[in-house]
């Protein structure tokens, strides 16, 4: 029986779903080089999948790409993690509110919260607690919003694999997600933004007290 060849995007798509899983679960390191030729040998594609991959992937801020040191994993360090965190800040909470006034269902919340309990390690607890807050703010009746946050959602369980491997905090953060997740289904919009909130805040100030905000001191 003859094969039939892989079309380039449905290959390029291959290769960005698993360097994605890769680099969030940690097989590919902060800073580690992505070397075309050896990504297209180890997938079994031509390098042009490779490279197509690699221009989305630093698009969502996973992938750095630089003209003399080529593509390398995204570094994650205080500025970086801050920048994230005040976008979900700015946009996450708001997301939530709509979804909790429109009455959505939140299985896939639920369904995510037991993965990241019986999570083997840092990486598939990361891969699930970005799961639990998308279940949350993709239902938001605003496809432009849901959009806007998914492009920073992995860069977000980047900077959680990273700093959970460095000082691991993630039973606190199971707590507030299930805090989060009760005042969701009881329909308390105000309670489950208020909880969003500190929970978002509260976990960059714990993994990089160097960024605590100065605001108001003069």
């Amino acid at each position: 029986m003859t094969s039939v060849p892989i079309p380039i995007p449905s290959r390029t798509q291959y290769v960005l779903e698993a360097i994605r899983h890769r680099i969030l679960t940690g097989l590919l390191t902060p800073g580690q080089a992505l070397v075309e030729a050896e990504l297209a040998a180890h997938f079994g594609v031509s390098k042009t999948p490779v490279r197509e991959a690699l221009k989305t992937l630093a698009g969502t801020g996973l992938v750095v790409m630089s003209q003399y040191k080529g593509a390398t994993v995204r570094t994650v360090d205080a500025d970086m993690a801050r920048e994230v965190y005040d976008v979900r800040l700015l946009l996450e909470p708001e997301a939530l509110r709509r979804t909790v006034r429109s009455g959505a269902r939140l299985d896939a919340a639920r369904d995510a919260l037991t993965r990241a309990g019986d999570a083997a390690d840092t990486a598939e607890r990361s891969l699930a607690n970005r799961d639990f807050h998308r279940a949350l703010y993709l239902p938001c009746g605003n496809p432009l919003l849901g959009r806007m946050l998914d492009e920073v959602r992995d860069q977000a369980a980047l900077v959680s694999a990273v700093s959970w491997a460095a000082s691991p905090s993630w039973e606190r953060e199971a707590g507030e997600h299930r805090e989060i997740l009760r005042l969701a289904l009881a329909g308390d919009a105000d309670g489950a933004v208020g909880a969003l909130r500190t929970h978002i805040a509260s976990f960059v100030e714990r993994a990089y007290p160097e960024t605590r905000s100065t605001e108001g001191q003069e």
